[in-house]
């Protein structure tokens, strides 16, 4: 009888020191495989950089990529807390689709009861989004916007075929500018509310693995 296989791991990518924080304390193997939890850095190349360079290792040469952290929401009605699932991420360079959107929906309404979740395109910028450029990333049909997410999936799949997804929450909103996070209410409730994400993560992960029917 020969062995099964490994699992497949998956690496949870991530740019700040605070959004690394609030992942860590529940780092660890799952059923669905080991977790390694990745801190890029801030920006997209940066995210780029890190992540290719993370994935020459053979050991993760079929890890699922997940973005993960804070991010600005674009649409009016959007308020700090709330939870971003991106259907696409997108930059200058092209999009990148993502895996197992609508279990990732499911599992976040389970896992963080009350939080909004929006779905629909994620946008990169090589910069803090703020007051304008809201309205004007808004119009081209992205929902909000980070500087490592796009970065983060394009690298994932030009070094293989892979799932990837990203999940962010809302630091900041139309109507709730931030200033510096962490120091104001809405950057500790987006803290919060990242903390309690990683069963979901895990669940989306776990079922990339099983059979098809």
């Amino acid at each position: 009888m020969s062995p099964r296989p490994a699992p497949a791991p998956l690496l949870i990518a991530c740019a700040l020191g605070i959004e690394q924080l609030a992942l860590r304390r529940r780092e660890h193997g799952t059923p669905g495989g080991p977790v390694t939890v990745l801190r890029t850095g801030m920006g997209p190349a940066a995210a780029e950089r890190s992540v290719t360079r993370m994935l020459a290792d053979p050991a993760l040469g079929g890890a699922a990529i997940l973005a993960t952290g804070f991010c600005a929401g674009l649409a009016p009605g959007m308020h700090p807390g709330d939870l971003v699932v991106a259907g696409e991420t997108r930059d200058p360079r092209g999009s990148v689709p993502c895996a197992g959107t609508e279990l990732l929906v499911k599992e976040l309404v389970r896992t963080v009861p009350g939080r909004t979740v929006h779905t629909g395109p994620l946008t990169g910028s090589d910069h803090v989004v703020r007051g304008h450029e809201r309205s004007a990333l808004l119009a081209t049909g992205a929902i909000a916007a980070d500087m490592e997410s796009a970065a983060t999936l394009l690298a994932a799949v030009r070094t293989g075929e892979r799932p990837v997804a990203a999940v962010r929450v809302v630091v900041d909103a139309p109507e709730h500018e931030l200033v510096r996070i962490g120091t104001v209410r809405g950057g500790i409730s987006a803290f919060r509310v990242l903390r309690s994400v990683l069963p979901a993560f895990y669940e989306w992960h776990r079922s990339l693995l099983l059979p098809r029917r």
